[in-house]
């Protein structure tokens, strides 16, 4: 009797769990939003253009504690705001329920907001903001959160 107990108990949680999976996964796509990102990150280095220099990454100096903005729109809206790390490095996360990855990619841009002589003083002469476009490079998946993520296309001196 034990063994049929057993076996009922076992087909019946086997059952539910063939109804209540796809469920789950159809509830997911609802929501799947809610658990995702959108991540912009990206090395800034302390050259001219703020990218890898000619001497490759290892040789180029990167630019710390540098005011990196994520700017949309043509009125140039500040969405937000970051300051590199002591490698150069950056990473601005966004809810992906508040922006469409297209509109980041044509109407939004990167603004380093220090000046080139913070990080070296040689490049005092040179006056202007760096900005670059973004690219769409893929996403990671990290249990159940989905991550989008974007990096810069390549800095460039603009006037200010």
């Amino acid at each position: 009797m034990a063994f049929k107990a057993t076996l009922f108990v076992f087909l019946l949680v086997a059952a539910v769990a063939i109804v209540l999976v796809p469920m789950a996964e159809a509830q997911l796509g609802l929501i799947s939003g809610l658990l995702g990102l959108i991540r912009i990150q990206g090395t800034l280095f302390c050259t001219p253009n703020g990218n890898v220099g000619t001497g490759g990454a290892t040789a180029t100096p990167v630019f710390s504690n540098a005011t990196v903005q994520l700017l949309c729109g043509t009125a140039g809206n500040v969405i937000s705001t970051v300051t590199t790390n002591g490698s150069g490095i950056f990473s601005i996360l966004l809810d992906p329920l508040q922006f469409l990855l297209n509109s980041l990619l044509s109407d939004c841009k990167l603004l380093v907001k220090t000046p080139l002589s913070a990080c070296n003083s040689s490049l005092s002469g040179l006056t202007g903001l760096l900005s670059s476009p973004l690219q769409f490079i893929g996403n990671t998946i990290a249990g159940l959160l989905s991550i989008v993520n974007i990096i810069p296309v390549g800095f460039n001196l603009i006037n200010n």
